[in-house]
């Protein structure tokens, strides 16, 4: 009897250790730590997911730090020019010309950093940007100066770290949380044309400049306080899985691999093309409209209104349904079909007219269905053909030729227009360019195989032992 007390009792104290015994870690070439789930007794509630906060976090600071800005800087540029008599040209050649002076910031910079603190110096940059042009005085090159300022905010604090918080923290439902959080540009951008207006009746431009370049600084206690830059840090895997996904544990890709890759380049040139097309449609809609037939000036605002807020509405509905397929349905064959509706609003733009009424509404909610969903799609698929740890690199390159993409080929539609004397020929070329995307992403392979190549074979753990927490 005396031994089987003995046994029992060594038996109670080996389970007893092993139960209150500390999670494991093990640690990554990048000094990321990924953590083994915690068996201890109340280990359920400390390990409760924490990602869907990070989308309501980034929610908030994506609509603020771009939905804000970039959707309502134009509304000034009519003050600029009656207040500094400048040419229309020079002021929309700010953009263009900002994005071809920072195509050296994403490859350099967004690597080194986290999402977190890419969000705090972005919002800043902004700031500093809007505040500048509230009290500049009509110096055109310091406006560009200050649209180069802006341009860097809107790199560091725009997509790329929203899309790689979302990219970390998910995995099987990142297509619906990234949906999520691209509603909040929407939804801000929206409010804050609201927002401008009304405290430029009130207070005039500068003032309402000023107020956009303050609104930036909101964003900081949410990146502060709330913000994780990944499961890790909270000893938790994507969508608070037991085990961390395969592509967690591979090494990133160098930018010559990805400069080496076809996917890559399909996948580049079929997201500018797009992209430019949505911005060629968004800069020239309302004198396409002007060309159509609509000529007397209320008429042609009232169409220019009625079809910004249907494609502002659809396209909420656009990332919401199309995060969901992405998640149900194949990535290649989602952003396939969503390319080519973008090409087919095209078509449709030209067929609004006075005569036409109707074709607005059908115009404006099928653009704005797609181009809702473009952006968010980008990102997914990168994380899908390269693996999540190759993001930050592979949006670094694409995200700053995407803006060149989107902000001179408006410019180029321009040219055409002044030459041809009507938008007909202008737009087949938007259109053309819309099915070269498309057909770029639909010959983009179907199921990459992340493991059969030999740069994703080598794992990334620092030491193949893991090692216990002190």
């Amino acid at each position: 009897m005396a031994t089987i007390r003995r046994l029992l009792a060594r038996s109670c104290n080996k389970n007893y250790e092993g139960a209150t015994k500390r999670p494991r870690r093990r640690e990554t070439e990048d000094g990321i730590t990924y953590g083994v789930p915690d068996t201890s007794v109340g280990a359920h509630k400390r390990s409760r997911f924490y990602g869907w906060w990070i989308v309501a976090s980034t929610f908030v600071t994506f609509g603020i730090a771009v939905g804000v800005p970039y959707y309502n800087l134009p509304f000034f540029y009519d003050y600029f020019q009656k207040a500094y008599h400048w040419d229309i040209r020079e002021i929309t050649l700010g953009f263009p010309l900002a994005a071809i002076l920072t195509l050296w910031v994403g490859p350099v910079l967004i690597p080194r950093f986290s999402p977190r603190k890419l969000i705090l110096a972005g919002t800043g940059f902004t700031a500093l940007a809007f505040f500048g042009f509230g009290a500049m005085r009509g110096a055109l090159g310091v406006y560009f100066l200050l649209y180069f300022v802006y341009t860097v905010g809107y790199i560091f604090s725009g997509p790329i770290p929203h899309q790689l918080l979302v990219s970390y923290w998910f995995r099987r439902k990142r297509g619906t949380a990234m949906g999520i959080v691209y509603v909040g540009v929407g939804l801000f951008g929206g409010l804050g044309s609201f927002f401008v207006r009304g405290v430029t009746d009130s207070y005039g431009f500068r003032a309402a400049l000023f107020a956009v370049g303050a609104l930036m600084f909101l964003t900081w206690p949410l990146a502060l306080l709330f913000m994780k830059d990944k499961p890790a840090e909270l000893q938790q895997y994507p969508d608070g899985a037991d085990q961390p996904p395969q592509d967690v544990h591979l090494s990133p890709h160098s930018f010559a691999y990805l400069l080496r890759s076809k996917p890559f380049w399909l996948l580049l040139i079929g997201s500018i093309c797009s992209i430019g097309s949505i911005g060629s449609i968004n800069m020239h809609m309302k004198f396409v409209f002007r060309d159509a037939g609509f000529v007397d000036q209320r008429a042609l605002n009232a169409t220019w209104t009625t079809a910004s807020v249907l494609i502002l509405w659809s396209s909420i509905v656009g990332r919401l349904g199309i995060g969901y397929f992405a998640d149900i349905f194949s990535k290649k064959r989602v952003m396939t079909a969503t390319y080519f509706i973008v090409a087919a609003s095209i078509l449709l733009l030209l067929t609004v007219t006075p005569a036409r009424y109707d074709s607005v509404y059908i115009f404006a909610t099928v653009f704005g269905f797609s181009m809702g969903a473009d952006y968010m799609l980008i990102p997914l698929m990168a994380a899908e053909q390269f693996g999540v740890n190759s993001l930050p690199r592979a949006m670094a390159v694409i995200l700053p030729l995407n803006t060149i993409g989107q902000t001179w080929c408006p410019y180029f539609v321009s040219q055409l227009r002044a030459h041809q004397g009507s938008y007909w020929a202008p737009m087949a070329v938007v259109f053309a360019i819309a099915m070269l995307g498309a057909a770029a992403i639909a010959i983009l392979p179907r199921t990459p195989q992340l493991t059969n190549s030999p740069e994703l074979e080598r794992p990334v753990l620092a030491n193949q032992r893991e090692r216990s927490l002190p």
